[in-house]
């Protein structure tokens, strides 16, 4: 973790979301984050079924391959992630 890292909030306060039909696992959150908090992995064939059209088509060029934030609990909101997403598919919201 970097010290002069600016955090907006406590961690686990907001949590990333991904959007499935966006993502191609490219890895820039996995990069950016100084958190740890994604991880790239197969998106499993039962989650697949709720993707749109375009997101399988997506989903299968791409070897279904996709972020996955893993330690959501340990996001600490400093968007990095989000800026780093070439797809747009990453969202920082309130964890429920």
């Amino acid at each position: 973790m970097t010290g002069n890292l600016s955090c907006k909030q406590d961690p686990g306060v907001i949590v990333p979301r991904i959007d499935r039909n966006r993502c191609e696992g490219k890895d820039d959150c996995v990069r950016v984050c100084p958190y740890d908090v994604f991880e790239i992995g197969v998106l499993p064939e039962a989650e697949r079924r709720d993707l749109s059209l375009g997101g399988r088509i997506k989903g299968f060029f791409h070897g279904y391959h996709q972020a996955f934030a893993v330690r959501a609990d340990q996001c600490r909101a400093c968007g990095l992630c989000v800026a780093a997403c070439p797809e747009h598919a990453i969202t920082l919201t309130r964890a429920v």
